[in-house]
């Protein structure tokens, strides 16, 4: 029906932001209780930002030190390699 369509776009949506499961099932239950407190899903999400954040930093640093390891590697016929070096450590 249409309440359930409703929900699975909510679900849909929740995804879509990167939500986890489990965050959205308490998303689902807050949105489907009109007497919650608007804080309580306030601090879901900016719960969810801070792990964003910091998985952002996490592979900007992996982004910088793959970078480095290409501009290292010769890239030509000879085996050796400082990114697989770099692998093996």
């Amino acid at each position: 029906g249409e309440g359930e369509v409703h929900t699975l776009r909510f679900i849909h949506r929740g995804r879509e932001l990167g939500f986890s499961m489990a965050e959205i099932a308490l998303l689902l239950k807050l949105w489907q209780n009109r007497r919650r407190a608007s804080a309580d899903v306030k601090r879901i999400a900016l719960s969810h930002v801070a792990d964003l954040d910091r998985r952002m930093a996490e592979m900007a640093a992996m982004k910088r030190t793959l970078e480095t390891l290409a501009d290292c590697c010769h890239g030509d016929a000879r085996p050796d390699c400082p990114i697989l070096d770099e692998l093996a450590e």
